[in-house]
């Protein structure tokens, strides 16, 4: 098996790939790019065909990658605090898209990678073009607490755990990792709506209706607090994993969306 590609982000090593990857990627990027950001237990390959599918679509160049934590990236030894997606977004991120050369992202991120991208594009970290997001969280509610608790019961069977080893170097790791912080006391105060005002670009926000983690509240808030222009689409009868459940409608709609900005 051919080794997959990595960024090395500080002491970890960072798997990535990319689809039309552009001339000179790793030095600096000419143009758009789009950059899909994982959930809280995905990978690249848990996105599935959807980033190949909408490089070939668009025409526009894609990176995915690995998280720390995930995939094959180095995994993770220390418990995350309730400011993991804080540091991924103000500290990480920045860090992958330069080192990738990418200077004007299209942020695509799904669950905690819509939450990352949220802060990032908030705080100004750096420039965003426009940002997509599947099943963004922008606070903690409480069907999204009982429906992990409700996972975290089931894993017991290690089930989960030996599906988990398909995408990831140490599944038990990766799975107790977002398990303990999302049931963690201190992590029902987490809420990043403090952002939102601060998103002023294009937003097109998604969500299944069949949701088990979320509401209607996460898209609400989001299109009651973005400064910029936000569009919402619901995913009818798709859970969580929208783009396992409805593909083809993701793929159309992140075609449209990106296609503007290409």
């Amino acid at each position: 098996m051919t080794e997959p590609p990595f960024f090395t982000i500080g002491d970890h090593q960072i798997e990535y790939r990319w689809w039309n990857e552009p001339t000179g990627a790793g030095y600096s990027v000419v143009g758009p790019v789009a950059v899909f950001l994982h959930e809280g237990l995905g990978s690249i390959d848990l996105w599935r065909e959807i980033p190949g599918r909408v490089a070939d679509a668009t025409g526009l160049p894609v990176l995915a990658y690995n998280r720390h934590g995930y995939g094959q990236s180095t995994p993770s030894t220390e418990p995350r605090t309730p400011r993991y997606m804080h540091d991924e977004a103000l500290d990480v991120l920045p860090r992958v898209l330069q080192a990738s050369g990418i200077t004007d992202p299209i942020l695509v991120g799904h669950s905690d990678g819509g939450s990352i991208s949220l802060i990032y594009t908030g705080a100004g970290a750096g420039p965003v073009r426009a940002v997509a997001l599947l099943a963004p969280h922008v606070y903690v509610e409480d069907v999204c607490f009982s429906g992990i608790a409700n996972i975290a019961a089931a894993a017991e069977n290690n089930a989960m755990i030996e599906k988990l080893g398909r995408y990831h170097r140490d599944p038990a790791s990766t799975f107790a990792g977002w398990r303990d912080i999302w049931l963690h006391p201190e992590f029902r105060a987490w809420d990043i709506r403090e952002y939102l005002p601060g998103v002023e670009v294009p937003v097109l926000a998604m969500q299944g209706t069949a949701d088990e983690y979320a509401t209607t509240n996460m898209l609400d808030e989001i299109d009651r607090l973005v400064a910029g222009p936000v569009e919402t689409l619901w995913l009818e009868g798709a859970r969580h994993m929208a783009h396992r459940d409805a593909p083809d409608e993701l793929v159309a709609a992140l075609t449209t969306f990106l296609t503007k900005f290409g």
